[in-house]
């Protein structure tokens, strides 16, 4: 995996947590539902660092 596409992995992965938090702490969605949108961006970011 190239450097760039280690970085647009990352950039990826911290855009889906900012928007997981972001809706969290207006309200729009509960913890559990939160967490598991962080789970899948986290496997998501291990897959693409595997690859």
């Amino acid at each position: 995996m190239s450097d760039h596409d280690i970085h647009d992995a990352v950039e990826a992965f911290l855009n889906e947590a900012d928007d997981a938090y972001g809706e969290y702490e207006q309200g729009y969605t509960d913890a559990d539902a939160t967490l598991r949108r962080l789970e899948t961006a986290i496997e998501e970011l291990r897959a693409a660092a595997e690859e």
